[in-house]
Formats: C-alpha cells, sequence, structure tokens
C-alpha cells in the first residue's frame, strides 16, 4: 500500500474565508491512525486520523481580519495563505442566482472595471448531483476575489449584496455559490427537512437504487428520442445553407426579432435557418466587430461569410459574439442563422438588442429575413420533478431535480464550515406547482438550520419578480401563487423576503437588474443577521376588513409612510364579491390604510394586489422607495 498524502476540501484553500466569531472548524483526510497537526493564528492543534483517514481539529473564535497563513503537517506538509476571517454568506437557488457579471458586463461594465475589493471572496461549486446520500467530497472549486476581471464569475446577485455589507461594515466576505439552473427547490432539501414528507422519503430511498435510475434516466428517454430525428437538410446537401456560394431558391420572408410561430408557421420544433445579406460600411472593412443577437429560443449557431463565429446551446443567455478581424468586409456580407426550438414557440425574443457594431459603426440587424426550415422533430420530453406512487415505472429521472440531490452535492460537502446566513433565490422552476411551494420552503429553512445546528440562522430570500406577458384583466397566475407562498414562508424572526415585482422583464426571466436584487438583500441582511434598525422590506399585507361597500388593508412595514412610486393614483388592485369574479377595483391610500371598492361589487368580500405573472403597474410602495408584496385577502 502507497503512503497517503494528506488532503483537505477543495474548499479549504488559499484565499478561503472563515466565519468570524465562530469556532473554527479544519478537516481532511489521511493515512489510518496518521498524526496531523495543524498550526493557524499562532495556535497548534492535534488530530490522529480514524481508521477510515478522516480527521478534525477545532480552533477558537476569531475576529474579523487577516490576512492569515495555516499549515497542516503530517506525513506532508500544507501552507494555506492570504486567509480572511469575516462573514461566510452561503449562496443558492437556480439561474438567477448562477447569473454571473459576466453575463451582465454590459450594463455593469463600470462595476466590473472599478472592482477592487480584495477582501470579497467567491468560491463557485462545482455542478454535482448525488442521490444516495450527501458528499464528503467537491469536484473543484477555488476561491476568486473582487478584483476588476477577476469579479466577472462572481455571482452578480451575491456581489451587489457583499459589496453593500462590505461599504457598510468594512468585514471581509466570502460568498459560497451553490446554485445551477432550471433547478426545483426538492432537489436542494436534505434529507432531514423532509420528515414530514413521506412521500419524498420513500423517492429518496429508492433513488438509491443506482439500477432503477438508470431504467428511467431522462437521457435515457431523451437519447431515443434523438436517435429517431432526421438529418437537417441544411446540413446534409451539397453546399450547406450557410455557405456563401448557396443559392436560397423558394425561401420565404419573416421579421426579427420574433417567434415563428407568431409568423405565419404553426406548432414546429425543429431546426428554422435564417438568411439575408448585411450592407456594411468602409470603416467595417477587416475590423474586428461585436454581434449582439439578443436571444434565441432555443439554440443557434451564427455564420458570417460561411464562418462559423459562434452558438449558443439554450435559450438565456443573451447572445453576443465577437467576430474577428478580416471577416467582414465592406458592402454586402452573408448572415446566416441556424435556429433549433426543441417546445414552444421558436425564434427571436422581441424588445433585445440586434444588431453589429465595432468601435466607429453600429448597423441594425432587425428587419426582414429569408428563412427555411431545415429538420421538422417532436419535442424534447424534458422531465420536472414528477413521482407517481402507483405507477413508478412511469417516472422519468432527471437526477438533478430529485430530491436531496444537489444538497448531497453540492452543500453537504462543507456544512462542518459555519456560516453568517442563508441568501436563496429560486421558484422559477417551481411555478407550475405553487401550492406545494409553502410547505417545501419551511422544509430547506428548517432543514438547512438543523443541518447547521443553528436554528436562527439568517435566511434572506428573493420573491420571484415579474416575468411574462403583461394582462390587462384580471386573471389567474401561478406565479402570483408562488409570490404568496413566499410571502407566506416569511413567518420567523430570523427570514426575510426581499419584493422584486418592479426588477423583472416581460420577456427574459433572467432580467439584467441584478443590482437591486443584491441590495435588497443586503437591506435585509442589515436588518436580521447585523441587528440594524432600520425599514428593509416595502408594505406587506396584514388584514382586512369589509366596511359597507369598501374593503381597508392594512399593512406591515409600511416605514415612513404609503406612496406610489410615480404620484399617481394607486394601481392593480382588483376586488371581487362572493363569487370570486374580480374586477379593476379603485384604490386610495388612507394615512396607513388602503381603501378598495369598485362600483360593479356593492358586496365585497376580496381584493388582489399585482396578481398576475407580470401585472401592468404595480405602484404601491413605502417612502423608503421599497416595493408592496403582490398579495390577496382571505
Amino acid at each position: 500500500m502507497g503512503i497517503s498524502q494528506i488532503t483537505l476540501p477543495k474548499i479549504i484553500t488559499d484565499g478561503m474565508v472563515l466565519q468570524r466569531d465562530a469556532n473554527i472548524m479544519i478537516w481532511g483526510w489521511a493515512s489510518p491512525n496518521e498524526q496531523v497537526v495543524a498550526t493557524f493564528n499562532g495556535k497548534k492543534r492535534k488530530a490522529t486520523a480514524n481508521a477510515h483517514g478522516d480527521w478534525s481539529v477545532e480552533f477558537p473564535k476569531m475576529k474579523a481580519g487577516g490576512p492569515y497563513t495555516m499549515k497542516i503537517s503530517g506525513k506532508n506538509e500544507i501552507l494555506l495563505e492570504d486567509i480572511l476571517i469575516g462573514d461566510v454568506w452561503l449562496c443558492s437557488g437556480q439561474s438567477n442566482m448562477v447569473h454571473q457579471m459576466d453575463i451582465h458586463d454590459v450594463t455593469y461594465a463600470e462595476d466590473i472595471a472599478n472592482a477592487n475589493y480584495p477582501e470579497i471572496r467567491h468560491f463557485k461549486v462545482p455542478r454535482k448531483t448525488d442521490l444516495t446520500g450527501p458528499s464528503k467530497h467537491l469536484d473543484g472549486g477555488s476561491w476568486e476575489v473582487a478584483v476588476s476581471d477577476e469579479v466577472r464569475p462572481f455571482s452578480a446577485v451575491a456581489y451587489f449584496f457583499a459589496r453593500k455589507l462590505y461599504k457598510r461594515y468594512g468585514v471581509p466576505i466570502g460568498l459560497i455559490n451553490a446554485s445551477v439552473g432550471g433547478t426545483p427547490i426538492e432537489a436542494w432539501i436534505n434529507r432531514e427537512g423532509y420528515q414530514k414528507f413521506p412521500e419524498k422519503l420513500k423517492i429518496i430511498e429508492e433513488n438509491k437504487d443506482t439500477a432503477f435510475v438508470n431504467s428511467h434516466s431522462m437521457n435515457r428517454f431523451s437519447g431515443n428520442q434523438q436517435s429517431q430525428k432526421p438529418k437537417d437538410k441544411g446540413l446534409i446537401g451539397e453546399t450547406p445553407w450557410y455557405d456563401v456560394s448557396f443559392e436560397p431558391k423558394n425561401w420565404r420572408r419573416i421579421n426579427i426579432p420574433g417567434y415563428w410561430e407568431d409568423q405565419g408557421v404553426r406548432d414546429l420544433n425543429g431546426v428554422v435557418w435564417y438568411r439575408k445579406e448585411i450592407d456594411l460600411p468602409p470603416s467595417m472593412d477587416a475590423a474586428e466587430a461585436t454581434v449582439f443577437l439578443g436571444r434565441i429560443v432555443d439554440a443557434d449557431e451564427l455564420y458570417i461569410n460561411g464562418e462559423k463565429v459562434g452558438k449558443t446551446t439554450y435559450q438565456y443567455p443573451q447572445r453576443r459574439y465577437d467576430v474577428p478581424a478580416d471577416l467582414l468586409k465592406a458592402g454586402k456580407n452573408t448572415f446566416v442563422i441556424r435556429v433549433t426550438n426543441n417546445s414552444g414557440k421558436g425564434g427571436f425574443v422581441p424588445d433585445k438588442p440586434y444588431y453589429i457594431f465595432t468601435d466607429k459603426d453600429t448597423v441594425d440587424l432587425k428587419g426582414y429575413w429569408k428563412y427555411k426550415v431545415g429538420e421538422v422533430y417532436p419535442p424534447i420530453a424534458f422531465s420536472s420533478f414528477t413521482h407517481n406512487n402507483d405507477a413508478p415505472e412511469e417516472r422519468i429521472i432527471n437526477p438533478q431535480n430529485e430530491p436531496t440531490a444537489l444538497y448531497n452535492g453540492m452543500v453537504a460537502p462543507y456544512t462542518q464550515l459555519p456560516i453568517k446566513g442563508v441568501l436563496w433565490y429560486q421558484g422559477e422552476s417551481n411555478a407550475g406547482r405553487p401550492e406545494e411551494y409553502l410547505d417545501l420552503m419551511h422544509a430547506l429553512i428548517n432543514g438547512w438550520r438543523g443541518i447547521y445546528r443553528d436554528p436562527e440562522l439568517p435566511f434572506i430570500y428573493a420573491q420571484l419578480p415579474n416575468f411574462g406577458d403583461v394582462t390587462y384583466s384580471p386573471t389567474d397566475s401561478n406565479w402570483a401563487e408562488l409570490r404568496e407562498a413566499q410571502l407566506r414562508a416569511w413567518d420567523d424572526a430570523n427570514t426575510a423576503m426581499t419584493v422584486n415585482i418592479d426588477l423583472g422583464e416581460w420577456n427574459d426571466i433572467h432580467p439584467d437588474n441584478k443590482k437591486d436584487v443584491g441590495e435588497r438583500m443586503a437591506l435585509a441582511a442589515q436588518k436580521i443577521a447585523y441587528g440594524e434598525d432600520i425599514v428593509y422590506s416595502g408594505p406587506l399585507y396584514q388584514s382586512s376588513k369589509v366596511e359597507n361597500d369598501k374593503i381597508i388593508i392594512s399593512f406591515s412595514h409600511i416605514g415612513g409612510g404609503l406612496t406610489t412610486d410615480d404620484g399617481e393614483a394607486l394601481d392593480s388592485f382588483e376586488i371581487a364579491g362572493e363569487d370570486k369574479n374580480f374586477v379593476w377595483a379603485n384604490a386610495k391610500i388612507d394615512g396607513d390604510k388602503v381603501i378598495v371598492w369598485s362600483d360593479e361589487v356593492p358586496n365585497p368580500k376580496y381584493v388582489r394586489y399585482a396578481w398576475a405573472d407580470n401585472p401592468d403597474n404595480p405602484n404601491l410602495y413605502n417612502k423608503e422607495g421599497l416595493p408592496a408584496s403582490p398579495f390577496r385577502t382571505k
């Protein structure tokens, strides 16, 4: 047997931030019974590895400061440098927590260029699932420093959160970013959080059977479907359709931006080719350039003058492609875009930037193009979290969607490290099942507090922003119901929810404004984690009463008083009688209350506010500039 070397968890490395005012746990692996000595801040601790090679030591609490070094010795020696003591925040959720500063580098170009906060650190946890139980190891990762371009990989929400707190307190901030796009809350809840969910516990046990999981995996089903697809005509002919010499005969006209289902194409899932001759000025001849192609549903490849200059494999990223020097020419240039769509409407998302530019000129790419369908196929079945107790053989398993899978792989490996609190931004993947979300939020919060052995661990989460088509008639809304579940989960003194109903975009589930989301979370942290006596939330529904033909609404978190953000009359209120047939209502602020009524509803029973996926004009705020949460009365 070879001699084992002392090894450490990936998160315990150079540049790490450790939680101040908490006992510091350091652990790792070595040979069985090996003696390990750790030295930190003038203190020495010894440990003996057990029969499995596990060892750990504990150092006493420290105040904020650094940098420090740590030496760990056994058969080998490890020297860790540039260690800071400060506040560590675990940042988790789905893609809006993932989204890096780099993705939003047009909006936040100055923030990136001026970033000079070496005491703000970010550790991106590599994506990993584990259905068998909590993992001990991460697959990689390193601590990054918030200095200029090095801040690009940071979660944008987490960075703006940390920057606000750092400017306020001057304490080093560590951000552990464990988040994965498109994932449901179930995957992030630890097994202990599911004690009141027997059906979930059954699934967790079932998923420990690797043979069962493999036989029901999403990859197996979608792979069979993929293999049955015909080939793309644009790639299999004598001359590919992106080639400059190809002559597009009998191609139809279509507009960019826009979805093809809105332009005379019915229920098409497949590949559509777009082609156009673009006139460029002499200043662009042989110049380096950048193409902005907004957003495209789902995937795309861009060819210019027969050369591929960029591609994206799924719908959410903003398309920004660099064009190398010597490819462009003055006059006509052939632009070809191959778009692949798997389900829903395919094409180019409206109200996004579509142009090519250099440092001297910009040319618009919007307008009419020619198009032709290269391939038609049925939509791929993407699995959401589902389970049928009566027919488990019907389950299609996507490991990242299964209960505990992401907690096990991306949180469990470092729960020995104390943290200051949790930031949570998730919900989009659960919006189709809002009735379950309240109980799942409680399971997440209580489960994580239990695993961190801290029943008062601060937990701050973002309510979903506005998204989707604006509706101008009262309507039911899954997103509104999920926001309600998020609001109802705020029932503990050490939790806080930020309202973001004014920060979304109708055509982008990943809105560009990450700064206000992060800073509102920081404001909540100032209250519940740092003890400041401040207004940190907009108005929240508290109670209501019926008086004659009106309903009077009372609120908490009114701050300096109720107001509107635009100086206009209150908007986005609905009212209904016993039949729950909602109509738009009149509403006015009366001191600390809002009075709601409609001549169409003489005997009112219910009120809703901002009750839509994307309400038109929710303008109730407090005087501190924080928006009211959407709500409905009981």
